[in-house]
């Protein structure tokens, strides 16, 4: 083959070690920058098979918004149980707790409505022992369950799964409830893992209980783990012993890992909000509306920017069942002008205890020096209350996020 001259009038360049270096790093950012992506599609299409496997469909629910990038548009309200099922780490700590149960039972029911903006967060708990009525819902397998004139509502998810659950909270709330999950023992466990823990306070006469082996002192203490599922089963050895006490407990846990979520430590920790991801996957049972990480990135990102004293963590208001002493019934008198000012969006004044069976009370201070008050001037005019507030009863107990309670 005759070999082509080359055109003298186009010098050649030599290549240099620098320009070889750039061209190796380029080839390398381009790999890196495919593999990253490559691994971000793997991840998020790993979720969404994992989150999707044991997804619900929610009989009447609402129509909601597709997913899509950016915050949920409009007010939304999530139903989240907690039962009381073992899983491995619990069956090894609980031991016979574990064996021999009959059905799964709802001991933890939460009603989450998050309103249009501006935002405002009221999460309201039903206590386990709520006698309630119960509609006809259509099950998981397609069986129908039937409607109970009156039903213990932990009973409930056992009768008819996590869709007539949300049937059941929304007909007696009066809230469309589009969104629902079941978080069981093990899930407790591992989510209070995922975000490193959370501290919470105890009393002064310290937290015992032999029931759930737990013989605390007093004063701040970090939990994790098994801690955090003891922390909120403890009933007899706290207020009247009973399950309205306990969900003070409770409240207290919820608002401590609500905040430490919510803070942005923790949403600008890419690797603690992976893990989370993973655990939440792994260990709740979602509504098929929730079954998407996109959907749970929208959820988040409407609760980012909420004041923490609009976002309240109540109790229901109960009175004892007179055909049953040891249950309650809904204190409807004092429920309605909540449940309605939850659904118009208002902001919520708590008047009541932080409890009003005992179990936890609000947190002392530390002293500090008392802050300047301005004079006002005489012709200053008082400040008007906002027309959105709704002042709850004194019957209502329950916190916002910026109250601190010790249990015990």
């Amino acid at each position: 083959m005759k070999r082509r001259p080359v055109a003298q009038h186009a010098p050649q360049r030599t290549p240099t070690a620098a320009g070889s270096v750039l061209k190796m790093l380029g080839i390398a950012l381009a790999v890196l920058t495919v593999s990253a992506v490559a691994v971000v599609a793997f991840i998020a299409t790993d979720l969404v098979v994992r989150v999707g496997e044991d997804a619900v469909t929610l009989e009447d629910a609402p129509s909601v918004a597709p997913p899509s990038l950016g915050e949920y548009p409009g007010e939304f309200a999530i139903l989240l149980v907690g039962t009381d099922e073992c899983g491995a780490i619990s069956t090894q700590r609980l031991g016979e707790r574990c064996i021999g149960e009959e059905g799964i039972r709802n001991d933890v029911n939460l009603l989450v409505h998050v309103s249009a903006a501006p935002r405002k967060v009221s999460v309201v708990s039903l206590p386990r022992d709520l006698m309630i009525e119960v509609p006809e819902c259509t099950a998981e397998d397609g069986t129908v369950a039937s409607g109970m004139s009156k039903a213990q509502i932990n009973s409930v998810f056992q009768h008819g799964g996590l869709s007539c659950m949300a049937k059941t909270v929304s007909e007696l709330s009066g809230i469309d409830i589009g969104f629902a999950a079941k978080l069981s023992f093990d899930g407790v466990m591992k989510i209070t893992d995922a975000i490193g823990g959370v501290e919470v306070c105890i009393g002064p006469n310290g937290l015992h209980d032999k029931e759930t082996a737990l013989d605390w002192g007093p004063g701040a203490r970090a939990i994790s783990g098994y801690e955090a599922l003891q922390f909120i089963r403890v009933r007899k050895g706290i207020g009247d012993g009973s399950d309205l006490a306990r969900i003070s407990n409770q409240q207290q846990y919820m608002s401590r890992l609500a905040s430490k979520m919510l803070s942005s430590e923790t949403l600008s920790d890419v690797p603690t909000l992976l893990k989370l991801a993973n655990v939440i996957a792994d260990n709740v049972d979602p509504s098929d509306t929730l079954a998407n990480p996109v959907r749970l990135a929208q959820l988040a990102l409407a609760l980012r920017h909420v004041p923490f004293d609009d976002f309240v963590l109540l109790q229901l208001p109960t009175l004892d069942d007179p055909d049953d002493p040891g249950r309650v019934v809904a204190n409807e008198t004092a429920a309605a002008p909540m449940w309605a000012a939850i659904a118009e969006g208002n902001s919520l004044e708590i008047t009541g205890k932080v409890s009003n069976h005992g179990g936890a009370v609000a947190a002392t201070p530390a002293p500090s020096d008392p802050p300047e008050t301005p004079t006002a001037s005489p012709s200053a005019a008082p400040t008007p209350t906002p027309t959105d507030k709704t002042v709850l009863s004194e019957e209502i107990s329950g916190i916002d996020l910026n109250q601190q309670t010790c249990s015990g």
